[in-house]
């Protein structure tokens, strides 16, 4: 799968979990600990409208607390968690404790080893190889 059909994919009828400078935890031990959304990749807004992202978008993230080699630099990453409740085709609402991401290389590999805590079905059909790290997939 191309990396343009991953970060275009259907936003149709998507609850905004998380906007810019909102705050997110890492959930993988790439070394960060917490960290910034600073953009989101293919997000086509209107003038002056703040941009969103949901469970399985790629966004652009800033490290705010972690290890001094990743603290203060910008990384790729794909949400795991949202605490907004987001609705699934089946009509069943999930939502989670707290908003977490997975940092990611450029061709959306993982850059940790291990994933804690669940991460949502979305997020693994979209991301395979994110989810063959998870331990649990809600």
């Amino acid at each position: 799968m191309s990396e343009k059909l991953q970060v275009l994919g259907s936003r149709k009828a998507l609850t905004p979990g998380l906007q810019l400078s909102s705050v997110v935890n890492v959930a993988d031990n790439s070394g960060a600990k917490e960290a910034m959304v600073i953009g989101v990749f293919g997000y086509r807004g209107v003038l002056r409208r703040v941009p969103f992202a949901n469970i399985a978008d790629l966004i652009v993230v800033s490290v705010k607390k972690g290890t001094p080699e990743v603290r203060k630099q910008k990384f790729r990453a794909v949400i795991v968690r949202q605490k907004m409740p987001f609705r699934r085709p089946d009509g069943t609402w999930i939502s989670f404790e707290d908003n977490a991401v997975v940092i990611v290389n450029p061709d959306g590999t993982p850059k940790g080893t291990e994933i804690r805590g669940p991460i949502a079905r979305e997020a693994a059909e979209r991301w395979p190889k994110v989810a063959s790290l998870a331990t649990m997939v809600v």
